[in-house]
């Protein structure tokens, strides 16, 4: 799960890189034909893996139910998420690597309720959704690199 993790890690700071080089209208706008922005893909990908791994194994996710209904998979970006919001995201996008790995290692993880992905993938491992989770996050990121040829 090393390597799984390192892949995380370097994933989450690519994510970090668009919220410290791109302004809050960059973030929130959302180009002509898209249907997201920036900032919507980064909460998606926060609310996502603690969905996939700590939802799917019976756990309370270590996110507001807010965020959840906010950027879970359906809902739409308004273009108006505030700096306030675009600085608990980035928290969020490093802590929960900090937290997902020591739980992992600490053993919290104790269940899991395997799950079809809508893209067809069976989880029935808690590290089978660990790894999908990087998959999903990449999907992600080649969305984001086409919006930003827009901004």
């Amino acid at each position: 799960m090393e390597t799984t993790f390192k892949i995380w890690e370097t994933s989450r700071g690519i994510y970090l890189k668009f919220l410290e080089n791109y302004t809050l209208d960059q973030l929130n706008k959302i180009p002509e034909g898209m249907s997201n922005n920036l900032i919507w893909n980064i909460g998606h990908i926060v609310v996502s893996q603690q969905g996939l791994v700590y939802g799917l194994s019976g756990l309370p996710q270590n996110i507001s139910a807010e965020m959840i209904e906010k950027y879970k998979n359906g809902s739409r970006p308004d273009g108006k998420t505030t700096q306030e919001e675009v600085d608990e995201i980035k928290k969020l996008l490093l802590e929960m690597i900090l937290k997902t790995k020591s739980d992992f290692k600490a053993g919290v993880f104790k269940d899991f309720n395997p799950y079809q992905t809508k893209t067809g993938f069976h989880l029935g491992s808690l590290e089978e959704a660990i790894e999908f989770n990087n998959y999903h996050e990449g999907i992600h990121l080649g969305i984001m690199l086409q919006i930003k040829k827009f901004l």
